[in-house]
C-alpha cells in the first residue's frame, strides 16, 4: 500500500492565506509516501511546508508559481501505475475531458492528475483515470465561483487504486471514494 497525496492550486498568499486548519491537522508527516502537485503553490514557503509532510514530491509548473524549474508535465511510476501530472492551464478548453484524455494518451499514463479549474473531478475514462484534486485552499477561480477546498489521497495497492477525495463543505470535511482496478487490457507500456 502506497499513499499518494494529490493537490494543487493553493495560491498562497495571493488568493488564500493558508490551507484550512482541518486539512492541516489531517496532513501529518510520515503517513504519505509521495506528494504530487499540479502547481500554483506560488511561493517557496508552501513548497517547504509540503516537503515537511513528505520529501518525495513531484510538482508541475502552474502559471503563478515563482519557482520556474518545475516542469510543464511529469510522469512517474508508483507501484503498477504510471501517473501523469500537468497543471492544466495548457489544456484547452480548460477541464475538458476529451482534451485531458488526449493528454493522457500523449503521456501514456494510467492516471492523469491536472488542476487549474479549482474544482474536484474524477473520471474513469478510456481504461484509465483522470483526476483534478481541486484547490486545496479553496482559492477563488476566474472559471467558477463555487470552490470548496479539496485534495485527493490515492491508495495504490497492486493493480488497484482507491481515490479518496477530501472536500471541505460548510465547515465539515466530507470524504468520498472512487475505486479503480487495472486489468491486463488497461496496462500501458512502461518505457
Amino acid at each position: 500500500m502506497v499513499l499518494v497525496l494529490a493537490l494543487g492550486d493553493l495560491h498562497i498568499p495571493h488568493r488564500a492565506p493558508d490551507l484550512p486548519p482541518k486539512f492541516k491537522s489531517m496532513l501529518v508527516p510520515g503517513k504519505i509516501q509521495h506528494i504530487i502537485c499540479t502547481g500554483n503553490l506560488c511561493i517557496k514557503e508552501v513548497h517547504d511546508y509540503l516537503k515537511t509532510l513528505c520529501p518525495d514530491m513531484h510538482i508541475t509548473q502552474g502559471e503563478y508559481d515563482e519557482e520556474t524549474r518545475y516542469p510543464e508535465t511529469k510522469t512517474l511510476t508508483i507501484g503498477q501505475f504510471k501517473l501523469g501530472l500537468c497543471h492544466g492551464h495548457q489544456v484547452i478548453p480548460w477541464g475538458d475531458l476529451d482534451s485531458l484524455a488526449m493528454l493522457q494518451r500523449q503521456l501514456d499514463v494510467d492516471i492523469l492528475v491536472t488542476g487549474h479549474t479549482h474544482r474536484f473531478t474524477a473520471y474513469k475514462h478510456e481504461g484509465g483515470v483522470v483526476i483534478n484534486p481541486g484547490s486545496a485552499t479553496g482559492a477563488f477561480s476566474s472559471i467558477t465561483y463555487d470552490v470548496n477546498p479539496s485534495f485527493v489521497l490515492m491508495d495504490i495497492d497492486g493493480l488497484r487504486v482507491v481515490v479518496y477525495v477530501y472536500e471541505l463543505i460548510d465547515g465539515e470535511v466530507k470524504v468520498d471514494k472512487i475505486d479503480f482496478k487495472k486489468t491486463a487490457a488497461t496496462t500501458r507500456s512502461t518505457q
